[in-house]
Formats: C-alpha cells, structure tokens, sequence
C-alpha cells in the first residue's frame, strides 16, 4: 500500500509536490560482494537487515577485504537462505553451506578501508571451496556478536554500528532515478536496480528526489539519509555475466559528478528495530 506524501521539488525549493511513495524491494546481501537476495520482508538488527554483509571474504596474507572491485567473478556465485543457514552456489555447479553462528576458533584482524577489527574464521573447507574457484587465497569471515564496528561519527551517533558493509547499514535508490538513468544512456544499453547493490529501493516519480530527504519513515522504521554514495567499478560488472564495461560510470558522470566522484544513491541510518515489508508507505520527515 502506498501514502500520499510532501516532498520539496529539487528544481524549485518552494514547489510542494504530492507523489505516491512504497518500498518496492528489499535487498540483503550476506557474503560481502556476491549476489544478493531479494526478499519480501526483511529484519533490522542494530548492524542492519539481519544477515547483510553477515561473512566477508579477505584475503589470507593481509586480512585485506576482497571485493568484486579486484576479482569480478564473485559477481556468478548465488546466494540463497533458509533460516539461519546460507547455501552457495557457483558456476561450476557446486555448493556449500553454512550456518549464521558457524566459527572454528580461529581470529584473525581483518581491514575494510581505514577500519581493522577483529573477526572470526567461519571454516577452513570453505577457505579452501572459495580459494580453488577465485584463484585467490582467501578467508571466509564473519563479525563477532559483541563486535561493534562504529560508523563514522561524522555522520552517526556514537554507538551506531554496522557489519561488512563498505560504510553504513542501508543503501536508498529511487526507482526513478533508474529509469532516468536508462534514458540516458546509449541505445540498447540496460541497467538494472542490481547494478547498484542498494538495500532499500523506493518508488518514486521523480529522478534523485531522494537527495532532498534529511528523514524518512518507511512503515513503522524512522530512518537518515546521512551521505550521497559514491559510486566505483563495481557497478561497471555486469551481475550475470561477471563482464565489465565503461557504462554506466561513464553516463553517469556527464550528470551525478561531484568533485571527482560519481554520486547515485543515499547513505542512511536507521533510528528504530523492527520489520519492513515490501509495499510498505513511505513518508518524508524532513
């Protein structure tokens, strides 16, 4: 069900416009990097959806975290859930499983950016599973239950934490914005809302409205829209094919640059736990 909201118009600061709003979609993506999965309903934990960015792949020498940015191909591993176990499915047609708590005792300080913490190895047959498919020696990781990795206290409150996520626990797009984007960009090519991992998607009826909004509620959640994101190659990898092209970076920076960097999307905090469901209303506070 949608409501009827205000919201200030970004080409005239005065104009009130009246829009219908919802949550068309709901993305979890529980190993750093590979596929996500689109849910119906979705839990928020004090980090996040529950089991977003839950494991985390880095590398064996340096704890370094390992991205599509650097190995494209973990864009083809598939991710699906039941309870609290995870099944992984690669390209070769094999498969393993893991559970949410699932640990072997080992520790080990890994780094995402500037930030490094402590985090536990989930399995050595796994390490070995994803090592032999990457080409690359790597850890399978997941964040201790009394780990609290602080969000940048420029823009969250002390005590306001998230996993594996790049910077913060939910990314926010419109669907128009999309679409905007699509119209732009050379004939025959096709962007998908996949391209740009968001968490949180909004149907909206005007391009990037979401850069205006300070404080949303999305059902019964109050949420913060903190930061623009800035965009990287990640968005160039097709998700299917694991292939990578200029687009849409390059389209996207004739008209999103700011400085020298590509802004497509918010940052946001969430004030409250709870549960979102998909066409859930959505309503501008600020």
């Amino acid at each position: 069900m949608a409501v009827k909201t205000t919201c200030i118009d970004l080409d005239n600061s005065s104009e009130i416009n009246m829009i219908e709003m919802s949550l068309a979609q709901l993305w979890i993506y529980p190993i750093k990097s590979l596929a996500g999965i689109s849910l119906p309903q979705a839990s928020i934990t004090p980090r996040g959806f529950w089991l977003d960015r839950h494991w985390m792949l880095v590398d064996a020498l340096s704890g370094e975290f390992v991205t599509q940015r650097s190995l494209p191909q973990m864009a083809l591993f598939q991710v699906m859930l039941e309870n609290n176990c995870a099944t992984v499915l690669s390209r070769d047609g094999a498969s393993v499983e893991l559970n949410s708590d699932q640990a072997d005792g080992r520790e080990l300080s890994v780094k995402i950016w500037n930030d490094s913490f402590i985090a536990e190895a989930v399995s050595q047959q796994l390490d070995q599973w994803f090592s032999q498919r990457l080409g690359k020696a790597v850890i399978l990781v997941r964040m201790p239950e009394q780990m609290q990795r602080q969000v940048d206290p420029e823009y969250a409150n002390i005590g306001e934490h998230t996993g594996f996520a790049d910077g913060f626990p939910f990314l926010l797009l419109g669907t128009e914005s999309v679409d905007e984007l699509n119209r732009r960009l050379p004939q025959g090519e096709v962007m998908t809302m996949q391209r740009f991992r968001p968490n949180l998607v909004i149907k909206t009826s005007k391009a990037h409205v979401e850069d205006s909004w300070k404080r949303i509620q999305i059902g019964e959640i109050s949420m913060r829209l903190v930061k623009p994101c800035s965009r990287c190659v990640i968005t160039t990898i097709n998700p299917q094919t694991a292939e990578k092209t200029a687009e849409p970076l390059k389209t996207l920076a004739g008209y999103r640059k700011q400085g020298n960097k590509v802004m497509f999307g918010q940052n946001v905090l969430h004030d409250s736990l709870g549960t979102l469901y998909i066409g859930d209303p959505v309503q501008v506070l600020e």
